[in-house]
Parts: structure tokens; C-alpha cells; sequence
């Protein structure tokens, strides 16, 4: 079997599920973490043959991709902001939206250098090592209760050669004087409970629930132990959260009757689908 025979056996396979764009996209992941080949590297080597290794290793994925296992678990990497990172299951996927969260950092302290930078529910670190790189001089410290978590973590921050100081800590044994910081910003778990049954099972059945789901009865439990504890802090951080757009004007609403950050500091932001993704507040650090 030739490369190009295996090209269009995983395109069969996996179209019917898929769609052809996404599987497109899939074939070249694949060859790229199997064989370190581009796009124009699959075509160029078209008639080549294909080893055994190759094949069965191919074959493996295409079973696996089929069971609704995400490719990003199954390569162990995936691309962020043009970082690649690794993922495992104790870590979620970054996603395409949370880079929104990021430019928005960027464009809000695009004149600031030596920025003090807490980001609370790091996983994989994505967010902390993006603003490492990109604010100049700035100290990040990431948290996450997942003592695994942090060691992937940790492993990307080296390969992208970025030092940051990770800390294995639940965010509610945190105290007033743990954030004492110029900014704080949290991707915490915020879908409810009862929106389980519209998730992808690729999601569902493959992610860390712990990460991703809070109850109904108390949807905002993560950002309100921060925003309070942050509400005491002198002088006022600034606050980057990613939200569920279900609760952005109640988030809001709620921030804005500390009466610590003004009403006119306190944006909701949309995401690359026009949803209510982001809240942005104005500090005073």
C-alpha cells in the first residue's frame, strides 16, 4: 500500500463520520505526529509505500477516532496560539476560544511589562504559558488541584522555554492574600449540570467532567470565591474569566454591586461565534 492508498483509506474511513473538511484536517495531524510530514510532504511522497508500522499505527487512530476518542488525546498534543502542547485526559482540551481570551489580555496591557500574573485552573497551561510569552517580563504563577495536571503542565512550560511558577492548590483554600496579583484569569469548570445532554460525546465520554461541569444550584461557584476574595485586595486586581454566555449578564450584574470594580470597568465580550464568552474587569494594579 502506497502513502497515497492510505490517505484514502483513513478519508473513507472516517468521512461518513466526520465530514470531509474535519477529515481532511485529521489525515494531516496525523502524518504530521506519526511522520513529521506537511501537506505538501503527503502528496510529494504519494508513491511511496507505506511501512507496516505506518499502517498499523494509522489503523489504530482510525479505530480509535471512530469510538469518538478526541485526536488531541489520541496524538497526546494539540496547537494553541501556535504552541504545541501536550494534553492527557487529566487535562482539557484547549479550545479555539479561550485564544480570544488571551488576545484580549494582550490588547488590554499591550503597554505594560513586569505584570504580576495569577492563572487559576491552568491544566495543560495553556493560558499561562501564552501570556508568559507574550507580556514582556512578566511572573506567572498557575494553579490547578490536579496534581497531574500541573505535571503536563509544567512539561509544556519547558518545552516552549517558559518559567513559571505552578502550584498544586485548590482555589477555595485560597485567601485574600494569595492574590494579591495584577491580574487574575480563570478558565474554570462553568457548564451546568443539566447541559450535559447536549455535549458531544468526543467531550462527554473523553474529557474530565471535574474540569468542565458545575452544579445548577450554583453555576458561578468557581468566579464568585474569586471575585470575593479578589474584592479585597489592594489595590483591585484585574479580572480575565471565560464564561458560559447562560450567566453573563447575571455575572456581571453581580460584580458590579461590589461597588470595587465601576460599572464602565466591567465588559462582557464576545467570542469568534458572536456568544457572550468573556468577562473583562478593569482594575486598579
Amino acid at each position: 500500500m502506497t502513502i497515497a492508498e492510505l490517505s484514502r483509506e483513513i478519508k473513507l474511513k472516517l468521512q461518513p463520520k466526520y465530514g470531509l473538511g474535519e477529515t481532511r484536517a485529521m489525515i494531516n495531524l496525523i502524518f504530521y505526529a506519526l511522520k513529521d510530514w506537511n501537506p505538501t510532504d503527503i502528496i510529494i511522497k504519494g508513491d511511496m509505500e507505506a511501512s507496516d508500522w505506518l499502517q498499523k499505527r494509522c489503523n489504530e487512530i482510525i479505530y480509535r477516532l471512530q469510538s469518538d476518542e478526541p485526536i488531541q488525546y489520541i496524538l497526546g498534543e494539540t496547537s494553541f496560539l501556535g504552541f504545541n502542547l501536550k494534553v492527557t485526559q487529566d487535562t482539557l482540551i484547549p479550545r479555539p476560544e479561550t485564544e480570544t481570551l488571551i488576545d484580549i489580555i494582550l490588547d488590554k496591557f499591550k503597554d505594560r511589562k513586569d505584570m504580576n500574573i495569577l492563572d487559576i485552573g491552568t491544566g495543560s497551561g495553556a493560558i499561562a504559558i501564552a501570556l508568559a510569552a507574550n507580556i514582556p517580563f512578566s511572573k506567572v504563577t498557575a494553579i490547578d488541584i490536579s496534581e497531574k495536571a500541573i505535571e503536563v503542565a509544567k512539561e509544556n512550560a519547558k518545552r516552549h522555554h517558559q518559567k513559571i511558577n505552578f502550584i498544586i492548590r485548590n482555589l477555595f483554600d485560597m485567601t485574600q492574600n494569595n492574590l494579591n496579583y495584577d491580574l487574575i484569569v480563570s478558565n474554570p469548570p462553568y457548564i451546568d449540570e443539566s447541559e450535559k445532554s447536549d455535549m458531544e460525546p468526543n467531550v462527554l465520554n473523553f474529557e474530565p467532567h471535574s474540569a468542565l461541569f458545575v452544579p445548577d444550584s450554583d453555576p458561578l461557584i468557581f468566579y464568585k470565591d474569586i471575585w470575593t476574595k479578589a474584592a479585597n485586595v489592594n489595590p483591585i486586581p484585574s479580572l480575565a474569566f471565560e464564561i458560559n454566555p447562560r450567566h453573563a449578564a447575571e455575572m456581571a450584574e453581580k460584580i458590579c454591586k461590589l461597588k470595587k470594580w465601576q460599572s464602565e470597568n466591567i465588559e462582557i465580550i464576545k467570542d469568534i461565534h458572536g456568544k457572550e464568552r468573556f468577562i473583562f474587569c478593569k482594575g486598579e494594579a
